[in-house]
C-alpha cells in the first residue's frame, strides 16, 4: 500500500468521524446535559458532617443572630425562636429540626422557555453565572472599564447560546444607570430580554421590590402567568456575617415570598475576616446562618422554594484579600455541597472564580479546579462558574465563551464512568485481538460511542503542532473574540416580540437601546 493511499484513508476516516461528531444529538444521549448527578466526591467523612451539623446547631442555640427586622422577629418567635435581652434571636434545636422537616425539596427553577427548567433535587448539578462585577474586562484593549446595561444584555445573549451554562444570574452592575430603581428594573429587563434561561437578580432597596413586581408581571404577561412559572429568583444576602441578619435584605426577602419569587438564602462570609479562618469553621458559620434562613422562610410560608446558599469565600491571609481561585475555595465549596446533601435541601455555592485579571493560564486552573470539585460534590447550583475575574471585580465575555468548553469537560467528570457488561468490552476485545485488525479505530463500538461517551471542545485546540501551523496557528482567545462578535451580530431569540416590547417601553423606564 502506498503512502498516498494510507494518508488518504486516514484523512477520509478523520473527516467521517468529524462529520459524525457534528451531527446534532437528542438531549437524552448527549455526553453531558443539564442536571446530571454528582456527589461521588466527599471531602468530609460522615462523622465530620455530623460534627459540623451539631456545631451549627450549638451556634444557633447559644449565639444566635442579631438585627432581624421586627416582622422577622415576629415570624420566628411565633415559630419558637427565643428573643434574648441582648436582642439576639436564638434557635432551639427542636425548632431547627421542625423547620428542616417543612423545608421545600425537589424545587423547580423555571426558565421563560420550559426547555431550560431546572429540577433541584438530590445532587443534580447546574452551572451558571452570578456576581456583581463593577467592571467589564475588555480583552481586546486589555483594560477594565465600568460595566453597563448593554454589557449585561450581551452577557445574557451569549449565555442563551451556550449549552453548558444552564442559568443566568446577574453578573455585572449596570453602572451607567445612576438611579437605583431604574438600575434594578433595567437589570431584570436586560437579563430576560437576552436569555430564556432562568434569571437571578437582586434589589437595591426593600421599597423597590413591590413596585418591581408590576414590571415582572408585565414581562410574564400577567400575575397569574408569573405565579404559575416564576422565571426569576432573588439572590438575597439575608445575613451580614458573622451571625447578623441584614435587616433590609430580610425585608426584601419577605416581599419576594409574598409575591411568589424563589429565594437564594445567601451567606457570604470571608474566612479569616467575617468567618472563622479554618475551612471547617467557615462551613459551620455558613451552615448556621443558612439554617436560620430556613427557619425564617418556613415560619412565613412552610415549604416555600428557597436555596440553601452557603457561600463562604477564602481570604489570602497574607493580605486579607479575597482568593476565590484558590484550592481552599474549591474545598470550601465542596464541603458546603456535602452539607446540602446531608440536609437534603436544594443548595448553591460559588465556584469558578478567577483571581487572574485576564482569561489566561492562571484563570484556567483557578476556574477548572473549583468547578470540577463543585460538580463532583453534587452541588445543585454552581454560581459564578464562568466569566468572573479579579476576585469578582471584573467580568469577561471572552472568558464566558471559553468557559462553556471548560464546563463541558467539568460535566464529563461529573457524569463519571459507566461500568456495564457492554462498557467492560470483553467481547469487543475478543473480536479485535483474535483474528481482528488489532485496533479499535473502526469498531462499531468506537463509532457508536464517539458522540455519546466523549465530549469535544468547540474552541479548544487538539491539533498536532504540524496541523496547528498549517491552519495558521489559531489563538484560543482570538477564537473566543470571533465567537463573541458572531453571537452579538446575530438576532436575539429571547427578545420580547415587538408589540410586547413596545408596551414595556411605554410603561416603564427601559434604558437599553432597542434591538
Amino acid at each position: 500500500m502506498t503512502q498516498d493511499v494510507q494518508t488518504s484513508r486516514r484523512s477520509g476516516g478523520r473527516a467521517a468521524r468529524q462529520a459524525l461528531r457534528s451531527a446534532p444529538l437528542a438531549e437524552n444521549i448527549r455526553p453531558v446535559r443539564p442536571g446530571m448527578t454528582g456527589g461521588r466526591y466527599k471531602p468530609l467523612t460522615e462523622a465530620e458532617v455530623q460534627r459540623i451539623h451539631h456545631a451549627a446547631l450549638d451556634a444557633l442555640e447559644q449565639i444566635g443572630l442579631s438585627q432581624a427586622p421586627q416582622s422577622g422577629i415576629d415570624y420566628m418567635v411565633a415559630a419558637g425562636a427565643i428573643l434574648g435581652d441582648d436582642g439576639r434571636l436564638r434557635f432551639p434545636r427542636a425548632l431547627v429540626e421542625d423547620m428542616l422537616a417543612k423545608a421545600a425539596r425537589g424545587i423547580t427553577l423555571h426558565g421563560r422557555d420550559p426547555r431550560h427548567d431546572m429540577k433541584l433535587e438530590g445532587q443534580r448539578v447546574y452551572y451558571g453565572t452570578a456576581g456583581a462585577a463593577v467592571h467589564l474586562v475588555d480583552f481586546e484593549s486589555r483594560t477594565y472599564r465600568d460595566s453597563t446595561v448593554q454589557d449585561l444584555f450581551d452577557a445574557a445573549r451569549i449565555v442563551d447560546r451556550l449549552d453548558n451554562v444552564h442559568f443566568f444570574q446577574r453578573c455585572m452592575v449596570a453602572r451607567d444607570i445612576p438611579d437605583n430603581f431604574e438600575m434594578d428594573l433595567n437589570t431584570i429587563y436586560a437579563c430576560c430580554a437576552g436569555t430564556t434561561k432562568h434569571v437571578g437578580t437582586s434589589f437595591s432597596e426593600p421599597g423597590f421590590v413591590q413596585p418591581m413586581f408590576e414590571f415582572i408581571h408585565a414581562l410574564a404577561g400577567g400575575e397569574d402567568k408569573w405565579r404559575a412559572r416564576p422565571f426569576i429568583s432573588n439572590s438575597n444576602c439575608f445575613v451580614v456575617p458573622p451571625m447578623k441578619f441584614a435587616t433590609e435584605s430580610c425585608e426584601t426577602m419577605e416581599t419576594c415570598i409574598r409575591n411568589g419569587m424563589p429565594v437564594l438564602l445567601l451567606s457570604a462570609g470571608q474566612a479569616g475576616a467575617t468567618a472563622p479562618a479554618p475551612i471547617a469553621g467557615a462551613i459551620v458559620q455558613a451552615v448556621a446562618e443558612c439554617l436560620a434562613g430556613v427557619v425564617y422562610v418556613n415560619s412565613i410560608s412552610p415549604g416555600y422554594p428557597a436555596i440553601f446558599g452557603t457561600w463562604p469565600f477564602v481570604s489570602d491571609l497574607r493580605t486579607g484579600a479575597m482568593s476565590g481561585g484558590s484550592g481552599e475555595q474549591a474545598l470550601l465549596t465542596a464541603g458546603c455541597a456535602q452539607m446540602h446533601a446531608f440536609y437534603g435541601l436544594p443548595g448553591g455555592a460559588a465556584a469558578g472564580i478567577a483571581d487572574a485579571k485576564l482569561p489566561d493560564m492562571q484563570a484556567g486552573w483557578e476556574q477548572m479546579n473549583s468547578n470540577v470539585l463543585a460538580g463532583l460534590s453534587g452541588l445543585n447550583m454552581v454560581y459564578e462558574a464562568v466569566g468572573m475575574h479579579a476576585s469578582l471585580l471584573g467580568f469577561s465575555l471572552e472568558s464566558l465563551i471559553l468557559g462553556d468548553d471548560m464546563l463541558g469537560q467539568a460535566q464529563r467528570c461529573v457524569r463519571g464512568i459507566e461500568v456495564t457488561e457492554d462498557t467492560l468490552s470483553l467481547e469487543v476485545m475478543r473480536q479485535v485481538c483474535i483474528g481482528g485488525p488489532g485496533h479499535y479505530l473502526g469498531s462499531d463500538q468506537t463509532l457508536s460511542l464517539m458522540q455519546t461517551e466523549y465530549i469535544y471542545p468547540a474552541l479548544g485546540d487538539r491539533t498536532s503542532p504540524k496541523e496547528w501551523a498549517e491552519i495558521g496557528k489559531p489563538d484560543l482567545v482570538a477564537k473566543a473574540i470571533a465567537r463573541k462578535h458572531e453571537i452579538l451580530a446575530s438576532p436575539v431569540p429571547a427578545m420580547f416580540d415587538s408589540a410586547h416590547d413596545a408596551d414595556l417601553r411605554a410603561r416603564f423606564p427601559i434604558r437599553l437601546k432597542k434591538h
